[in-house]
């Protein structure tokens, strides 16, 4: 069963396009403010605690968090509400590691500048291969929910929608680079929050906790059960897999980067404070989806399904599937914009400053950047197309990024280290993880625990198996 429509197509259109204006004429007006390629790529390096904070969190808050953390609560139950939660210690124990990197690379731009310092060309080239792998994949779940949203709740045919909203994240972002990206997820934050908030309180004054505790027990009492393992499993995957996404990728590192040195550990830590709930709170409306009698076949609509009924109930009723539309639609778009960003700015720095001929022209930089960020929304665009079950796109790219934890902390802390070992557990952890991944008796909830343990091993080896200092910079 597909949730009933709640918006007409023609109104579908309308939202989309008005917050898609919205969206481009910020990002017009303020990158205006981008006078260089660095105010381009990292904001002029002065973003504050207020805006610092907000773009960390809402560009956390995917599609996943409010779409996948209740899918997670309605299939696993408590340990599966809590377990997405988990993900923000990935942003409160970034916080210590952003100081760290901006004495580091006090000029650093990408995550790219401190793998190919600390790890030579050999680490740069397989850190570039996951982080493009990931990213891309993260986007592609983006692009998909977009579709999957608007055709759910207006009957926008999916192709159309998905193409939608890609298409605005490139616009605003083309036009103002970090700037256009941090102010409309100031905006986005605050839509989200309020959003998230509303339903969570709605779901709260509409259940009988006694009752719905009660009918939870003797119909489906494994979503009570605090000993289920593979949701135990599950838990700590979706920590360490947090962890691995947080630390190495350019989305997290260019915020670094372009925060004022002493703000970013406040507002890493804020930000990831703040975004803890906000799974809990989607997942808690799932796990209850039975006693509000919200009748759900399909696990991925589970979110906009409980949200929609619950709000049904209430004089927000004739309204519901616009303020769904409209949350939903934000926390796609503060995620999509970040991921264009700092992929972007990735291979641009990257590729024209360590494997090209050096800085470009700022012409040339704007004129590339356009065409890079073009370039990775179309590849977005032609892999979600087959509109993919949206947990196989994300986490079959997990033990890939979990296999970094070790190495980032390693080459961040440490003075010596047996670095051709550590690109060893880093390719070895990302193979056995991915076995693990499809293996028939293993399966996603343990690939990015496999991956970060044996990279974790390797990787703590090569600090006492002939260490070396790094290279001098």
């Amino acid at each position: 069963m597909n949730l009933a429509l709640s918006l007409t197509p023609q109104v579908g259109w309308v939202v989309v396009i008005g917050l898609g204006i919205l969206w481009v004429a910020l990002g017009l007006y303020w990158g205006r403010k981008a006078k260089d390629s660095e105010g381009f790529m990292l904001a002029g390096r002065n973003i504050g605690l207020a805006l610092g904070s907000a773009t960390a969190m809402a560009t956390w808050v995917t599609s996943n968090t409010v779409m996948v953390a209740p899918k997670l609560a309605f299939t696993q139950g408590i340990w599966g509400m809590i377990g997405y939660s988990t993900a923000a210690f990935g942003l409160m124990l970034f916080a210590p590691l952003a100081l760290r990197i901006r004495r580091l690379l006090p000029k650093g731009v990408t995550a790219g500048d401190f793998f190919r310092q600390r790890y030579g060309l050999a680490g740069w080239i397989i850190f570039f291969i996951i982080t493009l792998v990931y990213s891309i994949a993260w986007l592609v779940t983006m692009a998909i929910a977009g579709g999957e949203l608007l055709n759910v709740l207006s009957g926008i045919p999916y192709a159309q929608g998905m193409t939608l909203i890609l298409a605005v994240c490139v616009l605003y972002t083309i036009f103002g680079g970090l700037y256009a990206v941090v102010g409309t997820d100031f905006i986005q934050s605050l839509i989200i929050l309020i959003g998230i908030v509303v339903i969570g309180a709605l779901v709260i004054t509409q259940i009988d906790f006694a009752d719905a505790h009660a009918q939870l027990s003797s119909v489906q009492p494994e979503l009570l059960n605090h000993g289920m393992p593979v949701a135990l499993l599950a838990f700590f995957n979706i920590m360490l897999f947090g962890f691995g996404e947080v630390f190495h990728n350019n989305v997290w590192w260019s915020r670094a980067f372009a925060m004022r040195e002493k703000i970013a550990p406040k507002a890493f830590f804020l930000s990831g404070l703040i975004w803890f709930p906000i799974p809990i709170a989607a997942g808690f409306a799932a796990l209850f989806a039975g006693p509000l009698g919200v009748n759900i076949t399909d696990a991925n609509q589970t979110g906009p399904a409980v949200a929609e009924h619950v709000m049904a109930q209430t004089a927000l009723g004739p309204y519901a599937g616009l303020i769904i539309l409209i949350v939903l639609f934000c926390s796609i778009a503060s995620s999509i914009d970040s991921l264009l960003a700092a992929t972007s700015d990735l291979i641009l720095n990257d590729f024209s400053r360590k494997i090209g001929r050096g800085k470009p022209s700022e012409k040339s930089f704007r004129r590339g950047a356009t065409l890079v960020t073009i370039a990775v929304g179309c590849l977005a665009w032609a892999l979600a197309l087959p509109r993919w079950p949206l947990v196989d796109v994300l986490y079959s790219s997990g033990p890939l990024v979990a296999s970094l934890i070790w190495p980032v902390i390693a080459g961040l802390y440490w003075k010596k280290i047996n670095r051709p070992l550590v690109l060893i557990g880093i390719m070895t952890g990302c193979t056995l993880g991915v076995i693990a991944y499809y293996h028939p008796a293993m399966g996603w909830y343990t690939a990015s625990l496999v991956g970060a343990a044996i990279s974790m091993v390797i990787t703590i080896s090569a600090r006492w198996i002939a260490p070396k200092p790094y290279p001098a910079t």
